[in-house]
């Protein structure tokens, strides 16, 4: 019987599967560099600013502030308008003091910016442009962007640390120290603490002694201050249905600061009027400005935005530090709350749905081939499919997303397919009594069009959504790069590799089934041996 030469690709199958295993390993550890992020951000063509000054700012000097802001950013030869806002907004849905302005600010196409820059670079000459302004905190951020955010994080910032418990002194001690700790972390812009202190308050202590040697009962002393700063009800006007209370409150001059409240006079015993600071100790103090609470808690915030980092490795690190250098009592601890949790939340879901696709492929090719081995080899081609996805984001310089987690999981069903197409001819060839090499090389030869036109249609069509630049594009992107990188790399392993292994793995199970039949006979021949 003459020998059958092995083809050419046939020869050096060890050395092709080393390979391939050396590049398959390369390729999956180097996902582990790979930033992660929730979405990519979404580029709306403008910029959303907000200024937050103290809150004891007078609506004069805000405005003023708003003005000078107004100026220095339209001064930037890429801002083409700037619309600001102080205070509330006319319909009253954010409840917020003068202390409190937001700017819309309007960008030229940046393809038409002179000198060229990203949408980061200018942010951060803003920022510096900006940060001269006494008291001021920085928020930048994008107009839907900046919805979304609050309505997430529950406070005016993309992502924030939480501190909750019962002394607000205490936890704004703790806010600042974690302040301290986040503003060295590369990635972390935007930082600043969301104060509740910041009210400027008149505190004022009725010494009981002092009001009994002068005879003035408690109540007495407390009707005048309320009435000569509050105002107290006197009676009521009728209108209609309606009514409203008729309040006696003292005229401006004797309520105006603190000293004009000191000398306030109380009525004491013998008809005496004896002045407010010789019964109380008054002082100004600062005192809550907002008591915020979240599921009837109160808290802290410290707010962060995050830029030139991705977001997953930003807030590891910035959680790893603050839990190793801030430390709470007991009875106080803190949350991370952001758009980091649709990022956990969708990476714990394609976790669990990306094992669950695999298993239902393989159970799908099972059927198919009806045994498992050609259903194995046919997922063999998955790993193929992952390093070119990876190597894609690595190139383009993408990080993870769930774009990209979509992607992948769509690559699986285009590399498998080109996988069922050269096992299915592989097996026929087998069927029609083929040497093995034979028949894998003529399956190759005779599927190397449909392989490669599967992939071309695929890759092709997602081109255009993987060059694109304009506004929504940055989704997309991440999805039509890992199909495409993907499809290259699993087209020409699948071609090339898939045979091989399929080649050991037929010729393995053809000599187990040979030792198996040898035992068989082995065993027979000497059951019959004592017979004859």
């Amino acid at each position: 019987m003459s020998e059958i030469k092995h083809p050419e690709h046939l020869k050096h199958k060890k050395t092709a599967i080393i390979s391939s295993v050396i590049i398959i390993i390369l390729g999956l550890y180097s996902f582990k560099f790979l930033g992660t992020e929730f979405l990519p951000e979404l580029d709306e063509g403008s910029i959303w600013l907000r200024v937050q000054l103290p809150y004891s700012i007078s609506l004069e000097k805000s405005v003023e502030v708003a003005k000078q802001v107004r100026e220095k950013m339209i001064a930037f030869p890429q801002v083409k308008n700037i619309v600001s806002q102080t205070g509330r907004p006319d319909d009253g849905t954010d409840v917020t003091g003068f202390y409190n302005n937001e700017f819309d600010v309007i960008l030229y196409p940046e393809k038409s910016w002179k000198p060229r820059m990203t949408k980061t670079e200018l942010i951060a000459k803003v920022n510096q442009s900006l940060s001269g302004i006494p008291g001021a905190d920085l928020n930048f951020s994008q107009p839907i962007s900046d919805n979304i955010e609050e309505a997430v994080s529950g406070v005016k910032g993309s992502i924030v640390v939480k501190i909750f418990g019962d002394s607000l002194n205490y936890m704004e001690g703790k806010a600042f120290e974690v302040q301290n700790v986040l503003k060295d972390i590369n990635g972390i812009a935007d930082l600043g603490v969301i104060q509740n202190l910041g009210q400027p308050e008149l505190d004022i202590d009725l010494d009981q002694q002092k009001m009994a040697q002068y005879g003035i009962p408690m109540a007495d002393a407390q009707s005048v201050i309320e009435m000569a700063i509050g105002g107290k009800a006197a009676t009521q006007l009728y209108e209609g249905e309606r009514k409203f209370d008729v309040r006696i409150r003292y005229e401006l001059p004797y309520r105006a600061n603190q000293e004009a409240i000191e000398n306030l006079m109380i009525p004491g015993k013998d008809n005496s009027k004896i002045p407010l600071k010789e019964i109380a100790d008054i002082k100004t103090i600062t005192g809550p400005a907002f008591i915020y609470r979240d599921n009837n808690l109160r808290y802290i915030a410290v707010k962060f935005s995050n830029r030139g980092r991705d977001l997953g490795s930003t807030i590891a690190e910035a959680q790893q530090k603050v839990k190793a250098h801030v430390h709470l009592s007991r009875s106080y601890f803190t949350t991370w709350n952001g758009e980091f949790e649709n990022q956990v939340r969708a990476s714990k879901t394609l976790s669990q749905v990306v094992p669950l696709c695999l298993l239902a492929i393989f159970l799908i090719l099972f059927v198919t081939f009806n045994n498992v081995k050609d259903a194995f080899l046919t997922i063999l081609n998955v790993p193929f499919a992952l390093i070119g996805g990876i190597l894609a984001l690595h190139i383009t310089g993408f990080n993870f997303s769930i774009s990209a987690g979509i992607g992948f999981i769509a690559l699986f069903g285009v590399c498998i397919q080109n996988g069922v197409i050269l096992i299915s001819v592989f097996r026929k060839n087998l069927e029609e009594k083929m040497h093995l090499d034979d028949a894998i090389y003529k399956g190759v030869i005779s599927r190397v069009r449909p392989v490669v036109m599967t992939a071309l249609m695929a890759a092709i069509g997602l081109l255009p959504a993987a060059l694109s630049h304009g506004i929504g594009s940055e989704t997309q992107k991440p999805l039509a790069i890992v199909v495409i990188g993907g499809l290259v790399t699993s087209t020409i392993l699948t071609l090339l590799i898939l045979p091989v292994i399929f080649s050991l793995v037929h010729q393995l199970m053809h000599k187990r089934s040979n030792r198996n039949l040898l035992r068989r006979i082995r065993v027979v021949s000497k059951l019959e041996k004592p017979n004859k």
